[in-house]
This record gives structure tokens, sequence and C-alpha cells, in this order.
């Protein structure tokens, strides 16, 4: 006989964690008082796989390694021999106990969901790069929610250990099902390591996401990350990059298009803990129809972090009038040694940038469409890793197509 699910609420009930609530600063902007656990329950086993991914592969080339997930367990898995040779490790956290571990970053669940993923993950993913390796072709985790009323908890935890290289690409998509995905994605980067990360969100419009990227830099190393965040009916997403090393740098981009009745809500931290960091985040967002984005941002400068250059910039377009998108930036700042700055827009597509194209022959609606697009080009075209910009740019100009048309099809 198959095991019965358990219940969301039971599994919630026994965490020793505080409810969210929109009384509380970090979730004033969201949507999380209509969560209704009781609607959720918790698989004991993978669905069966429905995406064709094979376009985001395509466009990867040669991968160094390939894991693919199916409503957080792990249900394959190929290493290249090549990265394998490099010292390249993947596996489940339980098949490699010496490697890497849930908690390398995130020590403590920065909130109710990440305690959830830290309770349910069923076969966690870690990527483990040993000290002045690397690794050929990028580590592709892709994961799939596909079952209805399910509670999805994946994993990802990657240590780029001093002096290595790395690229990790994952990819988060579900078939047509209502579904809670929680995951959580570990970062860890050594001395004078250099790691880049992408994320594509694509879940379908009825599946809400509460998720967490937690990171830390150490000294003299770069993480370059960018997140896609494009489908769910409500997707959360939380980003704690730590600069914890001397000289660390973060960079940070992300596009996000929310459509029909979404909700895209964005919290990012830079944290710097040491001197001379630099932490750089752009952000670009467009909200259509009645949708509603929202992004949260704090720079945090402690003590100890002098000589810290930390920037962070929101800009954001509406595309139809009962759209809404909101934008909060912030700035806490313990040492007086420090450059720093914070700017965030929203607003319509520009009209003299409009006008400017009109006045020149280019019709309205293509006019709009190049504008709308454009805005988008200054983050994918910096994405952190080049070979996965196509696929997010192939699904951001479905979007476009629904929301900016252009009579005969449009020019991508």
């Amino acid at each position: 006989m198959p095991e019965t699910p358990r219940t969301l609420k039971s599994v919630v009930d026994a965490l020793d964690v505080a409810a969210p609530s929109t009384t509380d600063e970090e979730w004033r902007y969201s949507r999380i008082g209509d969560l209704d656990l009781a609607r959720w329950t918790v698989p004991a086993a993978a669905g069966e796989a429905a995406a064709d991914l094979s376009d985001v592969l395509a466009g990867l080339g040669r991968t160094a390694a390939l894991v693919e997930v199916v409503d957080g367990f792990v249900v394959g898995m190929s290493v290249d021999t090549d990265a394998v040779a490099a010292g390249l490790r993947v596996g489940t956290a339980a098949d490699l106990p010496d490697a890497v571990q849930p908690g390398a970053v995130m020590a403590e669940p920065t909130d109710q969901f990440a305690a959830l993923n830290s309770s349910l993950a069923g076969s966690p993913v870690v990527v483990d790069v040993p000290a002045n390796a690397d690794v050929p072709g990028p580590v592709v985790v892709l994961s799939q929610t596909v079952t209805d009323g399910a509670t999805v908890a994946p994993r990802l935890v990657v240590r780029a250990g001093a002096n290595s290289s790395v690229t990790v690409v994952e990819v988060q998509v579900s078939s047509d099902v209502a579904a809670l995905v929680v995951p959580v994605t570990e970062v860890l980067v050594g001395p004078a390591a250099r790691v880049r990360y992408s994320v594509l969100q694509d879940l379908g419009p009825r599946v809400w996401q509460v998720g967490t990227l937690s990171t830390s830099v150490g000294q003299e190393a770069t993480l370059d990350a960018g997140v896609a965040a494009l489908g769910g009916e409500y997707a959360r997403l939380r980003t704690d990059c730590h600069l914890a090393g001397k000289g660390a740098t973060g960079n940070l981009s992300s596009i996000y298009f929310g459509e029909g009745s979404q909700m895209v809500d964005l919290r990012t931290f830079q944290t710097h803990e040491a001197p001379h960091s630099t932490s750089n985040l752009l952000f670009k967002g467009a909200v259509a129809d009645t949708a509603h984005s929202v992004y949260t941002g704090l720079i945090r400068i402690g003590h100890e972090a002098a000589g810290t250059n930390a920037f962070q910039t929101n800009r954001n377009l509406k595309l139809s009038e009962h759209a809404w998108a909101e934008s909060v930036p912030n700035l806490e700042i313990e040492h007086n040694d420090v450059r720093c700055s914070h700017a965030s827009t929203v607003g319509p597509v520009d009209e003299d940038q409009q006008f400017y194209l009109e006045s020149r022959g280019v019709p309205t609606p293509v006019a709009e469409r190049l504008i709308v697009a454009g805005f988008f080009d200054e983050v994918l075209d910096a994405w952190p890793v080049p070979d996965a910009a196509a696929a997010v740019r192939d699904r951001l100009a479905v979007r476009l197509d629904r929301q900016v048309p252009v009579a005969g099809g449009a020019d991508r």
C-alpha cells in the first residue's frame, strides 16, 4: 500500500518556529495571510516528471553535471568524467556525508518556510568543489513540481573551495498544478573562489513559492548571482548575501515579470561583515494586468566593514493601469568609511523614449515593445551565466508577446 501523505499543518505544528504575519516588517507587503496550511499535503515520493526542458539544456552545451529533481526528490543524476577528474563531487547529502551539508551557510532557518525545508527536504543536492579546481561546464539542477496539492522542498548546497571556480544553473518549473514550493539554496564561496549562479523560476500560475537563497562570500572571493522570477501565483524569494571575508564581492541581479493576478515578492539583504567588501545589486521588473510586485532591500554595514562599497538599484515598469509595483530600499550603516547608494523607480513606459522612436517612423506597438525589451537588456546582457540567459529571454519574450504584442509577430 502507498504511504499516506502527511498534512502540511501537522508538520508545521511540530516546528518550534513562529508563523509569519503581515504585522511583521519582513512580511508586511506579502500575501502570507492568504496561505491555508490545511490545503497542502507532504508527498512521500516523487511524481512523474512531465516538463520538456530540452531547450534549456541545449543552450547550456556540455554540462559538468545534471541533476533531475521531482517534487523535491532526486530522480536522476549524471556527472561528466572531465568534471570528476577536476575534483567535482555531486550527489545527495546522504550519499556524500563527508561533503558540504545543509546548514553550511544557513545555520539557523531564516523563517518558518526555511525551517519547513529543513524538515521536509527528502534528498538535498550537494555540489562540492575542492580547492584550486576549475570545473568545466555548468552544474545544472532541474527541479520540477508535478503533484497537485503537494508541499515541495528542494534543497541545494554549493561549496566552492579556495581559489576554485564553478558555474551552477537551477531551473524551477511545474506542471499545471496547485502546489506550495519552499526551496532553499545555500552557496558557500571560499577564499579567492568564483561562483557564477543562475536560477530560472517559471512555475505554473497556481503555484505558491516561498524560497530562500543564502550565500556567504569569503576573502577576495566573488559571487555573481542572477535570479529570473517569472512564474507562480505568489512567488517570494529572500536572498541573503553575506560578504564575510575581506575584499569579498557579491553581484546580485534579477529580472521579474508579473501578469494576470500574480504577485512577485523579492527581499534582499546585502550584509557586509568584513572590510573592503563590495556588493552591487540591480533588479528590474515589470507588472501587467492586475499583477503586483514588491522589492524590499536592505544594505547592512557592520562595525568592522571599513572601506565598503555597496550599491542597490531597483527599476520597475507598470504596463497597465491596474498593475502595482512597490520598491522599498533601506540602509543600515555602522561605519563611516563607506560608499553606499540606493535608487528605485516605478513608472510606465517612458513617454520621451516612445516619442523619439515614433518620430522616426517606428509604429507605436513596435516602439513600446522595443522599450520594454530593452529595459531588461541591461540585466540580461550581463547575466552571470551567459548561456543561461537565452532561456530567460525566450520565456520573457512569451510574456512580452502577450502583454506588449506587435502585429505580425515580435522581433526577438
